[in-house]
């Protein structure tokens, strides 16, 4: 089998839709195009029909009601109303919130917003491993805390946090427990009654699906979620979201999902032992290179490996055929190091060498082979042209030197 250039190890930035999913979506660009919300007509019915059947797809993915889906534009939007409608809803019962520092964008600028606003976050910070354990929340939470908002795995790193343990210490404090899991659902089993979850973003284009259509579970039942819209016009979506609905990329959500759910166990099988075969292929023949993130406790797809004395930037333009990422690509229009693996410890040298290796559901072992071929040549060819490479094997702790003016 020849092998087709360029390679896609960009999964967690967006993933290419399934054809089968494309398949179900087109009928609803021209033949069924009716407004959901046209009660009146058999166009709209058969709209409405196709959302109602979305929404069961996606409630059954999390073992959810599907009353509890609220359809967005995706997760950026869904960690939005989350966090703010949360905020405005319950302020009378304090003004308290608590995240962590290597959250997504998404959920960091709404925090911070709220921060100008008034409210108070803590923002828990991780250790090397980049996980936030349950016993952090525990001492965290205090009598005025309305909201812990933690993600399920990392964009960057792909460190899962302790999901179900943080629900259940958020359940006994009845405290609402909103959790960013854009990069696990769909590859991992996902229980929003088994993890205590209450409000949960996930989108369609990090499974498969399209770009803008999104979701969030808001929990009706013990307790009751209530949130404050901020986008407001026809009480579409239990009035927590207004706007008429995109059908094409709801069907395509729906149908993304549906296929993640029947071979979910499968890939996650292979898409870890190619992680594994690519990890594994780097690390053993660069002795500098480094894993970033917890050991085992991950994504099936991501690792994130760190290159010292190598710039990241220079190591990707040095091999063009494969395309992945220096971090989010949310952030990546930004020459500062990563947040994300500062909050874990690691120093600018170490942030600015870091490549994130997103592996999907159409990657191959010879894609994955030839990628590890590539990687070695290229940080071996760099690290040749390194001057602080070069010190370091002569024994001088680069921590000791007196950098100079010139």
């Amino acid at each position: 089998m020849t092998l087709k250039l360029p390679i896609y190890m960009d999964h967690n930035a967006t993933t290419p839709m399934d054809p089968r999913v494309l398949d179900a979506m087109l009928p609803y660009f021209t033949e069924h195009f009716g407004n959901a919300s046209s009660r009146n007509h058999s166009f709209g019915w058969a709209a409405e029909d196709a959302v109602d059947k979305a929404r069961q797809q996606v409630a059954s993915l999390i073992n959810a009601s599907p009353k509890e889906i609220i359809w967005t534009s995706g997760a950026t939007e869904s960690n939005n109303i989350a966090i703010k409608g949360a905020a405005d809803m319950y302020a009378k019962q304090g003004k308290h919130i608590i995240s962590a520092v290597h959250e997504h964008k998404a959920v960091l600028d709404p925090c911070k917003r709220l921060q100008r606003e008034g409210y108070d976050v803590t923002f828990l910070e991780p250790g090397q491993d980049g996980v936030i354990y349950a016993e952090q929340v525990r001492e965290a939470i205090r009598d005025d805390t309305i909201l812990v908002s933690v993600m399920w795995a990392n964009n960057e790193v792909g460190t899962a946090n302790e999901i179900p343990e943080i629900g259940a210490i958020c359940k006994d404090k009845g405290v609402l427990f909103h959790t960013d899991a854009t990069q696990w659902v769909g590859k991992m089993p996902t229980d929003v009654e088994a993890a205590g979850i209450d409000l949960l973003s996930a989108t369609a284009h990090k499974m498969y699906g399209p770009k803008g259509a999104g979701f969030l579970y808001v929990r009706r039942r013990k307790p009751r979620v209530r949130l404050a819209p901020i986008i407001e016009g026809g009480g579409h979506e239990r009035g927590m979201r207004s706007g008429t609905l995109n059908v094409t990329g709801i069907v395509g959500l729906g149908a993304a999902c549906e296929i993640c759910a029947n071979e979910m166990q499968s890939e996650a099988e292979r898409l870890t032992a190619l992680r594994d075969r690519l990890v594994d292929g780097i690390t053993g023949q660069i002795e500098t290179a480094v894993l970033n993130g917890h050991k085992t406790r991950r994504l099936p797809h991501t690792a994130n490996i760190s290159f010292p004395y190598v710039e990241g930037e220079s190591l990707m333009m040095a091999m063009k055929e494969i395309a992945v990422s220096s971090g989010s690509a949310c952030t990546s229009a930004s020459l500062e190091p990563s947040y994300v693996l500062k909050a874990l410890g690691a120093g600018d040298e170490i942030a600015h060498s870091s490549i994130r290796f997103g592996l999907g559901r159409f990657n191959t072992e010879e894609e994955v082979d030839y990628t590890v071929q590539q990687v070695v040549k290229s940080v071996n060819h760099l690290l040749a042209m390194s001057p602080l490479y070069d010190m370091v094997k002569e024994g001088i702790d680069l921590a000791t030197v007196q950098w100079g003016a010139h």
